[in-house]
C-alpha cells in the first residue's frame, strides 16, 4: 500500500505528533508498505524532497508558537511530486496547515482521506489570544475541527477516550471515531537495551547519587505542563528532609528560564534540575537516571512520555486526568497536592512498592508498541479503502465477482 502521512510536526522537530508519526512510518515501513511524509521545512522559501527517504518538505513560515511552522496551503511546485507517488491513502495528522493541503489533495486525487486528531487545541489558544476573545477562539477551534472530522475525512482516529467524548459530549460529533492510542518504538527504552556507561555519564555530569530519590519529568517546559504545581509541591517534599529526593526536568520551553527563577525564589535550586533539550534519540539514557516519572499536566490527549516511562521500568505519577485513567494503576493517579506528596513518599520509602509497580508498568507498556499501532491504523485503512472500491463500484454498476477481485488485489 502507498500511504501519505502529512503533518506540521517531523524529526528533528520533538514532540507527541513528531514522535507518534515518526513511529508510525517506520512501523508501517517495517510491515511493507510504501510510506511518503510531507511536512514543513524549516526555510520559508523552498521545498526539500529527499526522494531515498520519501520525505518532502514544504517551505514555512514561524507563527509564534514554540518551533511551529505554518506551511504553504497549495504549494505548486509539490503538486507534480506528489502526483507521482499514486498514493493509495492519505493519512493527515493537523488540522491547518499541511493538514489543509492534505484535504485538498484528497479531493483533487480522489484519495479517501484518514484523519487523526492528536492536539486538544483549545488549551493552547491563549498562545495566540493572549487571553483576549477567549471563548470566541475556542468556538472558531470547535467549529473548525468539526469541518476537518465530519465534513472531510472518511474516518476519525482519536488516541484516548477523553478526545472520543470530547467529540461526542462537547462537539457532539455523530460520525464513527476509532480510538486508536499512540504506539513508541517499546524495545528503545527496556532497561537491558540501555547502554549502563551513558547512564552513569549523565549522573556524574548533574551529580545524581545512589542516595538520591530522583523523580524526572520529560517534555516541553511551557504553561500547559503545570510544572509549577510539581515545583511548588517539591518545595514542600525537600522542607519534610525525609529522603534526598531530585527533581530531573528534561526538556526545553518557553517557560524555563520562569521555572528556573521559581526554583530559586523557593530556595530549591539545588534540588532540581533542567537539563534543556536533548537529543530525542537520548532521551531512553534519562528515564534510567530516574526512580519515578512524574507529570501534572491535564493537557495530553495521551502522553507519550508516560509510555517511554512505562516501557523503561519507571513507575510514572500523573494527575488524575482522563488522558492516563486507562493506562496506569489507580494508587499512580493525584487529584491534588497533597495526595501528589504522600503517594510520592509512600514510593519513596517503600522499595518493594515501587519494583512491584515497576513490573507492573513494563507490562502495561506493551499494549502501546509501535507495532499493535500500526496494524489498528491499516485496519481503518483497509476499511475506508474497501468502502471505496464499493462505492466506486456501484457507481458504474460492475459485476459483484470484478469487485471481490479488486479488493483482493488491496
Amino acid at each position: 500500500m502507498k500511504i501519505g502521512l502529512f503533518t506540521d510536526s517531523y524529526p528533528p522537530y520533538i514532540n507527541g505528533v513528531s514522535t507518534s508519526v515518526s513511529n508510525l512510518r517506520d512501523a508501517l515501513i517495517k510491515m511493507g508498505h510504501e510510506v511518503y511524509i510531507v511536512t514543513v521545512n524549516n526555510s520559508a522559501i523552498k521545498c526539500d524532497y529527499d526522494e531515498e527517504e520519501k520525505i518532502l518538505r514544504i517551505s514555512g513560515m514561524p507563527i509564534g508558537i514554540y518551533d511551529y511552522r505554518l506551511s504553504n496551503i497549495y504549494p505548486l511546485s509539490t503538486i507534480k511530486i506528489i502526483r507521482k507517488w499514486n498514493l493509495d491513502i492519505i493519512h493527515s495528522h493537523t488540522e491547518f496547515g499541511i493538514g489543509i493541503f492534505a484535504r485538498i489533495l484528497a479531493k483533487k486525487f480522489k484519495i479517501p482521506l484518514v484523519h487523526t486528531y492528536h492536539t486538544l487545541y483549545e488549551d493552547y489558544t491563549h498562545y495566540i489570544t493572549h487571553n483576549h476573545f477567549d471563548n470566541l477562539s475556542k468556538k472558531i477551534v470547535k467549529d473548525l475541527t468539526k469541518i476537518y472530522c465530519v465534513k472531510t475525512a472518511k474516518e476519525t482516529i482519536v488516541p484516548t477516550d477523553k478526545i472520543y467524548k470530547l467529540f461526542k459530549e462537547k462537539y457532539l460529533i455523530t460520525k464513527n471515531v476509532c480510538i486508536i492510542p499512540s504506539g513508541i518504538d517499546l524495545e528503545r527504552f527496556f532497561e537491558e537495551n540501555v547502554s549502563k556507561e551513558k547512564v552513569k555519564d549523565i549522573k556524574e555530569k548533574y551529580d545524581i547519587t545512589d542516595n538520591d530519590f530522583t523523580i524526572i519529568f520529560v517534555g516541553r517546559l511551557a504553561q500547559e505542563k503545570n510544572i509549577e504545581f510539581l515545583l511548588e509541591a517539591h518545595k514542600k517534599i525537600v522542607d519534610k528532609k525525609i529522603l534526598n529526593i531530585k527533581l530531573l526536568i528534561v526538556g526545553d520551553g518557553p517557560d524555563k528560564e520562569k521555572y528556573i527563577n521559581i526554583t530559586r525564589k523557593l530556595n530549591i535550586y539545588d534540588k532540581v534540575i533542567f537539563t534543556g533539550k536533548i537529543p530525542q534519540e537520548e532521551v531512553q539514557y534519562y528515564y534510567q537516571c530516574a526512580d519515578l516519572f512524574v507529570t501534572a499536566s491535564n493537557t495530553e490527549t495521551q502522553g507519550l512520555t508516560v509510555i517511554e516511562a512505562m516501557a523503561s521500568g519507571v513507575v510514572p505519577m500523573c494527575i488524575n486526568d482522563m488522558a492516563f485513567t486507562g493506562m496506569l494503576p489507580k494508587n499512580s493517579l493525584f487529584s491534588n497536592e497533597q495526595e501528589y506528596i504522600n503517594q510520592l513518599l509512600d514510593f519513596a520509602r517503600n522499595e518493594q512498592l515501587k519494583n512491584e509497580y515497576k513490573n507492573e508498568v513494563r507490562k502495561k507498556a506493551e499494549e502501546y508498541s509501535s507495532k499493535r499501532y500500526a496494524q489498528r491504523v491499516l485496519e481503518v485503512y483497509n476499511e475506508v479503502l474497501n468502502e471505496n472500491v464499493d462505492n466506486t463500484f456501484n457507481r458504474k454498476g460492475i459485476e459483484n465477482e470484478e469487485r471481490k477481485k479488486v479488493k483482493e488485489c488491496i
